[in-house]
């Protein structure tokens, strides 16, 4: 538009340049074209009815030329409109207004609008069936995850999530998982051999009871006869009453539930006086007891160390060669002191020296109850240790077994023992 007016020699040419204006128009019905005289304002050429219109509808533009406009004409329908003025060949101006028919853009904005909402629940619905498609998929490993916890019994402990295929996301929660059913696992195989070992343990005095009271009452006896076997039966009881207490013991020492009444304990002379204890049942197998070493008073119940120190002096000799040597060596090592109770003798197999601490075990299956004692004595001191906040270690090898108890110089709740 703009070359063809600055082609047109004149104002005056422009009306016998007409066709050249339809032309440019043809099959643009949308259009609507007005040309004026500029500062009289006198039409030159309108190019459709409405063109006539946009002369007054457009009045406003004047202030803004050369920017789009809104207008609206007599039948109410809108119109963006553009004036704008430019020079015709002659160098005079002339002053256009353009104007486009709406109704197009209104139509095309009406039919979006109306398929966009004859869609939209379409959507909408496309939208929430592959939200749950991509939920369930994802939920799968979390729906295993429930299935398998709940079909996990104390006859099926050991099974462990498959990690592999996971998202990476559930990778450390499925080890974690698997992790605890480990650790469940173990401690409910330690507890069943633990009740297993408990009944066998108790079973042979029990029986014992059993046996001389059925034989004393199978006919009549003396008071003599009576009084052995009564005899014999306080001895097993006491025997059931020691299992029960040290039971007792262990368990409350495990649960933090056995105060200790802490003061100050000198290692050195507990271990004399235990030696003293022991020196007749060492003689009687030609050991010799030895005590080295001191270290400054901790603060310690003096009745459990005393009995740890017993259990340790009392396994060395038991499993100590005839005529060796037991040693007590005491030391303080910074924050901690520590008691080492060495023994010559057979060494402890590697796959035994992690249970030696638990209850009931014997490294030699063979060994009686009467030889080879309860089964308690060193998890009796695994709980000193631990309710003291201190810690219990054994190296064995080369015909030597060595026992290392380390306790706190000084007091901290806070820290717990290890083994």
């Amino acid at each position: 538009l703009v070359r063809l007016l600055s082609t047109t020699p004149s104002l005056a040419g422009i009306g016998d340049s007409k066709e050249r204006f339809a032309d440019l128009f043809f099959g643009h019905d949308d259009l609507h074209l007005a040309l004026l005289e500029p500062g009289t304002g006198r039409l030159i050429a309108v190019f459709s009815d409405v063109a006539g219109q946009s002369v007054n509808g457009l009045g406003h533009a004047k202030a803004a030329p050369n920017t789009m406009h809104a207008w609206v004409s007599a039948d109410g329908r809108r119109y963006s409109g553009w004036h704008g003025s430019v020079a015709v060949a002659d160098g005079d101006r002339v002053e256009f207004y353009l104007s486009i028919d709406r109704r197009r853009d209104a139509a095309l904005l009406a039919g979006f609008v109306k398929s966009t909402l004859l869609a939209l629940p379409l959507l909408l619905a496309l939208v929430a069936v592959g939200a749950g498609l991509v939920a369930r998929t994802g939920m799968a490993p979390v729906r295993r995850f429930n299935r398998l916890a709940a079909s996990i019994g104390t006859k099926s402990l050991g099974q462990r999530v498959a990690v592999s295929g996971l998202p990476s996301e559930l990778v450390d929660m499925a080890t974690e998982f698997n992790g605890m059913l480990q650790r469940i696992d173990a401690g409910y195989q330690q507890l069943e051999a633990f009740s297993g070992d408990l009944a066998h343990e108790m079973r042979t005095p029990v029986a014992t009871l059993l046996g001389r009271t059925q034989v004393a009452l199978s006919r009549g006896r003396s008071a003599d006869e009576l009084r052995e076997v009564m005899e014999g039966n306080v001895e097993e009881l006491e025997r059931l009453s020691s299992l029960i207490n040290d039971m007792l013991f262990i368990a409350r020492a495990d649960h933090d539930a056995s105060p200790i009444q802490a003061e100050p304990i000198d290692l050195a002379i507990e271990a004399r006086r235990v030696a003293e204890y022991l020196s007749l049942i060492a003689d009687e197998r030609g050991v010799t007891i030895q005590v080295l070493g001191d270290a400054p008073p901790i603060p310690a119940d003096q009745l459990l160390i005393q009995r740890a120190i017993t259990n340790l002096v009392s396994n060395a000799i038991r499993h100590s060669v005839e005529h060796g040597n037991v040693v007590i060596e005491i030391a303080a090592n910074g924050t901690t002191a520590s008691l080492e109770v060495v023994n010559e003798g057979q060494a402890i197999a590697p796959e035994h020296l992690d249970r030696v601490f638990d209850r009931f075990f014997r490294a030699d299956p063979g060994r009686s109850r009467d030889a080879g004692g309860s089964g308690l004595g060193l998890a009796i001191v695994r709980s000193i240790a631990h309710v003291h906040r201190g810690s219990i270690a054994v190296r064995s090898g080369f015909g030597h077994t060595r026992f290392v108890l380390q306790l706190p110089m000084t007091p901290d709740r806070g820290q717990r023992g290890t083994t």
